[in-house]
């Protein structure tokens, strides 16, 4: 009788979190013939948000934990390698799987391929085509040092065909990050235990969330953004889940009280519960993330997006979002098409049905026991 084939499984900042959590229960299933090991890098070293996080998405406690915690791109990602190098060594796994486009995605797959371990990419082929984000270099990488390629929309494989990848690696499974939306809708937070005093029952609000370098590092164009946003909370109050990262730029800038004199209203880090109630009960989201554009394309709430390009242009070509950069103009324009027409109506794209992570497993399971036997066969 073949052995369990062993796949390690590699989650490491909070935009994975989403994105294990259904593929961790689909390889888990009862009739899925394979051992799934869960790995968290450490990489987003919140130690409170990461344990509410798993306790929401009912992640199962990590089998092993790298607690690198942070740094610069150079030393996270050395040192999750450094880290990760040993534990192939003893657990021996018949494939890695990694998901997004966060440090930890790359430097687990590079160290994978170097000791000729198969690797998945889970949200393959996602492309900006902003080089300056170090997002999109460990995109591209990844996909090349990857076996296996699983998109979550068509254009991504055009990205992938244009860079020399074969069509027989390549597979279209659909949005795991829309299998965990769609499993928690039902649970989430309602809006009216979140939002802030200050916005009364029943009253519209917009929800804002900044964190991108780009738009937070620069104190011009922080100040500029937050500026048109306390225009646009004139009109629609905004609360505003604040990244530690982004609320010291904020402080650094010296634009608390800007802050403070308008009806952005801002709050620590939420849960994904909370954030999801806050989401899908907006009448209209203004982002810098990409989950985030995926997620109310999902809800069939506006999006404006804060940036000059996105990863997901599904998100605008058949869903609700908008990409304006952060030109005021541009800005001010989205919002007020928004509030006249109630913004784009969208559709759900395809496969974003809550099965994606499902299709993986099965594919997984097939590609695996293919190899066993053209391994028997060749022997």
């Amino acid at each position: 009788m073949a052995a369990t084939k062993r796949i390690l499984c590699v989650v490491g900042a909070r935009p994975n979190f989403m994105k294990i959590a259904p593929i961790m229960r689909a390889l888990r299933a009862d009739d899925v013939p394979l051992e799934a090991v869960l790995l968290h890098t450490g990489q987003h070293y919140d130690d409170a948000m990461k344990r509410s996080f798993f306790e929401q998405l009912d992640i199962p406690e990590p089998d092993i934990d790298l607690e690198v915690g942070s740094g610069s791109h150079a030393v996270q990602t050395a040192q999750i390698m450094q880290r990760f190098e040993p534990v192939l060594d003893e657990h021996r796994p018949d494939m890695v799987l990694v998901v997004g486009d966060v440090n930890s995605t790359i430097a687990c797959a590079l160290v994978a391929v170097k000791k000729g371990i198969p690797i998945v990419h889970v949200e393959a082929g996602l492309r900006s085509g902003d080089r300056g984000m170090p997002e999109e270099i460990n995109r591209i990488l990844t996909d090349q040092l990857s076996d296996l390629l699983f998109t979550t929309e068509r254009s991504a494989h055009a990205n992938l065909h244009k860079e020399g990848i074969a069509e027989e690696r390549i597979r279209f499974a659909g949005n795991v990050m829309i299998d965990t939306l769609r499993h928690n809708l039902d649970k989430a937070t309602p809006a009216a235990q979140t939002l802030p005093e200050g916005i009364q029952a029943g009253e519209s609000y917009g929800l804002l969330t900044l964190h991108r370098p780009s738009n937070v590092d620069d104190p011009a164009v922080l100040g500029r953004l937050l500026e048109t946003l306390a225009e646009i909370s004139q009109t629609v109050p905004l609360v505003f889940p604040v990244h530690p990262r982004t609320r010291q730029r904020i402080h650094d800038a010296g634009l608390d009280g800007l802050l403070a004199t308008t009806r952005i209203f801002t709050l620590p880090p939420l849960g994904y519960l909370e954030m999801l109630g806050l989401m899908k009960d907006a009448r209209v989201v203004l982002t810098d993330s990409g989950g985030i554009q995926e997620e109310t394309t999902a809800l069939g709430v506006p999006c404006i997006t804060l940036r000059e390009n996105t990863e997901r242009p599904i998100t605008v070509n058949e869903g609700t979002n908008t990409v304006v950069g952060t030109s005021p103009e541009k800005i001010l324009a989205s919002f007020r098409d928004v509030m006249s027409t109630g913004g784009k109506a969208g559709r759900v794209p395809e496969y974003w049905d809550g099965h994606a992570a499902e299709r993986i497993a099965k594919v997984l399971v097939d590609w695996l026991g293919a190899g066993e036997a053209a391994r028997h066969a060749a022997g």
